[in-house]
């Protein structure tokens, strides 16, 4: 959610908003142009990675798309998602750095409202303090914090990772393992609705995408059961690494096997020359980020998600 909607003086402006199922190819590339200019003023995306994929690709249930034009131009672009069967509906909001304080984001947060039937979840990327005030003025209150946390690779020092006993690593093979793994990521995530419920057009997605690499997704075995994974990933641009995804099984969970999967993904991103990593994890998931802080992590910038009280 980023949008600045203090006062500013002027006349009334034609603004309309569209709702769409799936967006044209015209409108998508206006959307993407729309997010990557916001993303360069304001240092970070305004929508998350799986909310950019959703733009392409057609329709989604359960996924819908806002355009606000003014003038035939657009300038600010929201998404709602209602496919969580216990969560109310997320969304995320984005409005033209050059376009702000006319009342754009509040328009566009009024319409998810309505949309959802005043039942929702809004994401503001870098808890900024515009972001902070529209979600007060939208009457939303502080739901959850995902902190991004990040290390220096340089002068790695990590101990030899210790696999449980009986316990082997490869990589990933496309389409050999997407069944698998879908599996076990939905079981280790079975509480976390948003990486949880990724079908194979989600996998199939981000396979899709040029950083994708199956020589830094690490599965671990044991046997033929698939017991847990670390997904890495690369912001070339940025030369940055990312823990992407790590899950592990329930089964296996509490067996230390969590801790050298992260060792192992980190010393392949070290080994590629990238000065830094980063995660994300939720702040009130205090081991996991006690465990990260012991491995050298510390908080870099925090995304705020605000809902509705009813």
């Amino acid at each position: 959610m980023t949008s600045d909607d203090s006062a500013r003086p002027g006349g009334p402006l034609s603004r309309s908003i569209e709702t769409c199922a799936a967006l044209t190819p015209e409108q998508t590339e206006a959307v993407l142009d729309l997010l990557a200019t916001a993303a360069r003023g304001d240092g970070q995306q305004a929508v998350s990675e799986q909310g950019r994929l959703q733009i392409r690709g057609g329709a989604r249930e359960g996924v819908a798309h806002l355009l606000l034009t003014v003038a035939d131009q657009l300038v600010g672009y929201a998404q709602l998602e209602d496919t969580d069967p216990v969560e109310a509906p997320a969304a995320e909001l984005v409005v033209h750095p050059a376009h702000r304080g006319h009342g754009h984001g509040r328009a566009l947060g009024s319409a998810l409202l309505a949309a959802s039937g005043k039942r929702l979840r809004v994401w503001a990327h870098g808890g900024h303090a515009a972001a902070r005030h529209l979600a007060q003025v939208l009457g939303l209150t502080l739901f959850r914090e995902l902190r991004q946390m990040r290390r220096p690779l340089a002068g790695l020092d990590l101990p030899e990772p210790a696999l449980p006993e009986g316990v082997t690593v490869r990589t990933f093979v496309p389409g050999q393992d997407d069944a698998a793994w879908l599996a076990v990521n939905a079981a280790a995530f079975a509480h976390h609705p948003e990486q949880g419920s990724l079908t194979q057009r989600d996998l199939d997605d981000r396979k899709a995408e040029p950083w994708f690499d199956p020589e830094g997704f690490f599965l671990a075995f044991r046997g033929d059961e698939l017991v847990g994974f670390h997904w890495t990933k690369v912001h070339a641009e940025e030369q940055l690494g990312e823990v992407y995804v790590l899950g592990v099984a329930p089964g296996a969970q509490g067996t230390g096997l969590g801790k050298a999967l992260t060792s192992i993904g980190l010393r392949h991103l070290a080994a590629q020359a990238l000065p830094t990593a980063m995660l994300y994890v939720d702040a009130d998931n205090k081991a996991a980020v006690s465990v990260y802080e012991r491995m050298g992590f510390t908080t870099y910038e925090t995304d705020l998600m605000y809902r509705t009280e009813t």
